[in-house]
């Protein structure tokens, strides 16, 4: 019903993905191709994010490469709500064909990872992120929770919230952070726990119910950091009470939390190799990621 809504507006192709990374290559084919000016992503956030890795394989020039669009089909679908879109994908698409006849469409700035030179992780990849990526617990929660689907598992706020607690129990790095934060023109913070870097507000979902960890950050700024150097039960207590109180006007607080707005670069390093993820993606473990906002780097359809 869906691709029969978008047909009705445009010349419209319909692929199915049959392995993970097809999105990515889908996306590389459009963007190298002349006569494709529209990409609609159906799915969640890890399909969006191979699309727009894809899209910005040789990098970002919004003025030339096609536009995104994203019905959600996921979980979660921290990025489309993000954009203001609907929740529901039959409400989305209504959303989008009233965008396409109005032309109305933004650019919004992305996140970009990379391997930090004269590292071992020197060589790994770049890659884009739409919403927030992290470095230690809250990605080696995705991890558990990438298992727990690998399993069977049906992906809820349930076992995410289990996930949490295994992994508060398993931390060897909970009160004593291994993780280290370098910017240009400034001191080191060091002895970090966990690290979340924000493209946008809110961080994620729980349900219906946003969870802000940089209220500020935004799709027009840089990326905002929040890191935490502390992560004992009182800590995580505390922590996770503000996560469920946090606000547009306020995230996680007090003496062992770090927050950085409108970032331009930065790197993570890590004493012991790490888990890292992006856009809710697991991407195993890093020693050292250097972080980047880049702005305007791609046009959506909102």
């Amino acid at each position: 019903m869906l691709i029969h809504a978008l047909a009705s507006e445009m010349k419209l192709e319909a692929v199915t993905t049959e392995y993970r990374g097809h999105a990515r290559d889908l996306g590389r084919q459009a963007a190298e191709s002349d006569d494709i000016d529209l990409v609609v992503a159906l799915g969640g956030d890890g399909t969006v994010n191979e699309v727009v890795n894809g899209l910005l394989h040789d990098g970002p020039d919004p003025d030339r490469l096609p536009g995104l669009a994203v019905v959600p089909g996921g979980s979660t679908n921290v990025f489309a709500r993000a954009l203001g879109l609907p929740n529901d994908p039959v409400e989305a698409t209504g959303a989008l064909l009233d965008a396409l006849r109005d032309g109305t469409e933004r650019v919004v700035g992305l996140g970009l990872t990379s391997g930090t030179p004269g590292t071992e992780d020197e060589a790994v990849p770049d890659r884009w992120f739409t919403f927030n990526a992290g470095l230690g617990f809250d990605a080696g929660v995705v991890g558990r929770v990438e298992q727990q689907r690998e399993r069977g598992k049906k992906s809820t706020h349930a076992l995410y919230v289990r996930q949490v607690v295994r992994q508060f129990l398993g931390e060897q790095h909970r009160r004593h952070g291994a993780i280290t934060l370098e910017r240009p023109g400034a001191d080191p913070i060091t002895d970090l726990v966990v690290a979340i870097v924000s493209n946008t507000s809110p961080w994620t979902y729980l349900g219906n119910r946003p969870m802000y960890t940089s209220p500020k950050a935004s799709f027009d700024t840089g990326i905002d950091v929040l890191g935490l150097s502390r992560l004992s039960t009182a800590a995580v207590a505390r922590y996770g009470t503000q996560l469920l109180t946090s606000s547009p006007e306020r995230g996680p607080h007090g003496r062992h939390t770090v927050s950085l707005h409108d970032m331009d670069q930065f790197t993570l390093h890590s004493k012991a190799p790490l888990p890292l993820q992006m856009d809710g993606d697991h991407l195993g473990l890093r020693t050292s990621v250097t972080f980047t906002g880049v702005r305007r780097a791609l046009r959506v359809i909102v």
